[in-house]
């Protein structure tokens, strides 16, 4: 965008507000990128279906698999004001933040060390994930999967599974909950793998590759955190993938 200039009644909106300010308005588009909301106060956008926007990370706490499990075009909906994008000229808000943090009141009541039965819900290459309770994920590392040195998670666990787990660490800050299986289920981890042998070693994924925004907008400028227990480094690769499908999609749209 030009910014004040191309159009000063949009930029005056946007200037005067301020962060945590709630802002109601109508989702207008669902992209893969994230959510278009016109705002009911303020100009329309020159070009895109709305001044508001919400980035996918700050859609839900809840992990989900697309926007379309959190909202429908069409649907009204208030959201706390996060910035002002002046590459964008829009309003980055968050609908996540008018709700409940279903991990912080999990963290009021549970403690280090206490155990949990959950189920395995996703496998990566550092471990797997559990869900010990609604909208809660825990990180099982490799390491904490089996007292004996496993090469793969899917060498003593599969998507599924129930296990007992015991909590090893709670981040309140990144929202990030460590689990041992080691620890919560000694008797079931002395069950090492036939296939594995003393010596196996266990490995760990490379971090992902930070890709260059050709996008739209400047990498760096979502807002928010990814939901659940994922890396850091996930997270900031998550958010690049992100800005290089908004670029492609409004591309394809402004075409149209």
């Amino acid at each position: 965008m030009d910014g004040p200039s191309e159009s000063p009644k949009l930029w005056a909106f946007l200037a005067a507000l301020h962060r945590g300010e709630i802002l109601s308005g109508t989702v207008t588009a669902i992209e893969r990128f994230g959510v278009f909301v016109a705002l009911d106060a303020g100009p329309d956008h020159p070009t895109f279906p709305g001044v508001g926007f919400i980035a996918l990370p700050e859609l839900s706490w809840r992990r989900f698999d697309t926007a379309y499990d959190v909202v429908q075009v069409g649907q009204r909906v208030s959201c706390e004001f996060l910035q002002f994008d002046t590459w964008n000229l829009e309003a980055r808000l968050s609908l996540r933040a008018t709700q409940p943090d279903p991990f912080q009141s999990f963290a009021d009541h549970t403690a280090v060390g206490q155990k949990l039965q959950g189920q395995v819900t996703k496998l990566v290459p550092f471990g797997a994930f559990v869900q010990v309770a609604d909208g809660i994920e825990g990180l099982v590392h490799l390491r904490e999967l089996a007292s004996m040195p496993v090469e793969a998670p899917s060498d003593v666990v599969q998507v599924g599974d129930q296990v007992t787990v015991a909590v090893a660490e709670i981040d309140r800050g990144r929202r990030r909950l460590s689990l041992s299986r080691r620890m919560g289920s000694p008797a079931a981890c002395d069950k090492s793998p036939s296939r594995l042998d003393s010596d196996s070693v266990p490995t760990q994924s490379a971090a992902p590759v930070a890709r260059a925004s050709l996008g739209r907008e400047p990498s760096g400028q979502v807002p928010g955190q990814v939901p659940g227990c994922v890396c850091s480094c996930a997270v900031a690769g998550a958010e690049q993938l992100q800005q290089l499908d908004r670029g492609a999609g409004l591309a394809q749209r402004q075409q149209r």
